[in-house]
């Protein structure tokens, strides 16, 4: 035995091939389960959609109109909810829009939502890929 042998059996420097191969092992999971994750997260931001409210007005006790903008994927129908509220923040007056697919990336639209009792405010709730 060399000298470099017992100093290496001395403080444990030495791997045996099973221990080796656990590392290697829990390398390849830890990189499949990095990519999965990084898949996850563009296939989500593939699918997004982002919504603003542009302006809102309110027509007369019972309705308010509001107008808003998204952006999408080009050829697939999106839905938005569409919320009035009052002067303490209680809904008083919801819809949901659905919109059929188009080509253009990003679309402004006007709808008028009906309530329920005066609103002070309106605008897009969320928005989602149908």
């Amino acid at each position: 035995m060399t000298t470099q042998d017992m100093l290496d059996d001395r403080y444990g420097r030495r791997r045996s091939p099973g221990r080796t191969w656990a590392i290697i092992g829990g390398a390849v999971v830890g990189v499949a389960l990095l990519g999965f994750v990084a898949w996850g997260v563009v296939a989500d931001s593939v699918e997004a959609v982002d919504a603003d409210t542009t302006g809102f007005a309110v027509v007369d006790q019972h309705s308010v109109t509001v107008n808003f903008q998204f952006t999408a994927p080009t050829g697939r129908s999106v839905a938005c909810a569409i919320e009035a509220q009052d002067v303490e923040h209680g809904v008083v007056g919801w819809k949901v829009v659905e919109f059929a697919a188009s080509e253009d990336h990003a679309r402004a639209f006007r709808e008028t939502i009906p309530t329920t009792a005066e609103a002070t405010t309106g605008f897009v709730n969320a928005c989602w890929v149908t």
